[in-house]
């Protein structure tokens, strides 16, 4: 039976992609390095982009949906930034396929000022603003109901928070999280692969994700 691993990248409404945010970075790479060295295929690692210009986070859930509607082994969720929303809805969707889900520096939802500074950017790249106005709708995390995070009784959940934070990924949603999902616990953090400030701590992020898939 094999494992599949399914890296959910960040961004709104065309600002990244997979290859950005994971593919540069080398997190890609060193992850399967590590879950599968000799190419046995045992684990597979996916790390596909999400939809650039959706108009809904159930355009992004349907489309990513596609690849663990296509497997028969258990499918490990590692969420990023606001990838995380598209992380969450899809354990939500699928419970019997997903049973492990690593949130990875979780984008703030509940903060009016970061909601502003990301419409603005939206806007500037094309988006109409009733769309960016839904996709930012939500709670702790935007696109996802507080009750579908306290719905994840039978998945393992991790949270990575950044580490520094900042004003896109506080710590408060962090602690949040934490407190909505029973069971959850929090991994070393580091800053998203995207930023500068990443490369020092690769070795460190792509041990963290194969301890946990493992």
């Amino acid at each position: 039976m094999t494992t599949s691993v399914l890296l959910v990248h960040g961004g709104l409404w065309d600002a990244m992609d997979a290859d950005a945010f994971w593919g540069t970075p080398g997190v890609t790479a060193a992850v399967i390095a590590a879950l599968d060295p000799d190419g046995s295929g045992r684990v597979e690692v996916l790390a596909p982009d999400r939809p650039q210009r959706a108009t809904g986070w159930d355009l992004e859930v349907a489309a990513l949906g596609e690849y663990l509607a296509k497997r028969s082994g258990p499918v490990r969720i590692v969420g990023a930034s606001n990838g995380c929303t598209v992380a969450v809805l899809l354990a939500t969707r699928f419970p019997d396929v997903v049973d492990r889900l690593m949130l990875a520096w979780p984008a703030t939802g509940d903060d009016p000022a970061g909601n502003e500074r990301a419409r603005a950017g939206m806007m500037n790249r094309g988006c109409p603003a009733d769309v960016a106005d839904g996709l930012l709708r939500g709670g702790i995390l935007r696109g996802v109901q507080d009750r579908e995070l306290a719905s994840l009784t039978q998945t393992r959940v991790a949270v990575l928070p950044s580490v520094p934070e900042n004003p896109s990924h506080q710590r408060k949603t962090v602690d949040a999280l934490l407190r909505s999902i029973r069971g959850s616990h929090e991994l070393a953090g580091c800053p998203e692969p995207p930023v500068p400030g990443f490369p020092p701590f690769l070795d460190q992020l792509a041990r963290t994700i194969v301890e946990f898939v493992n």
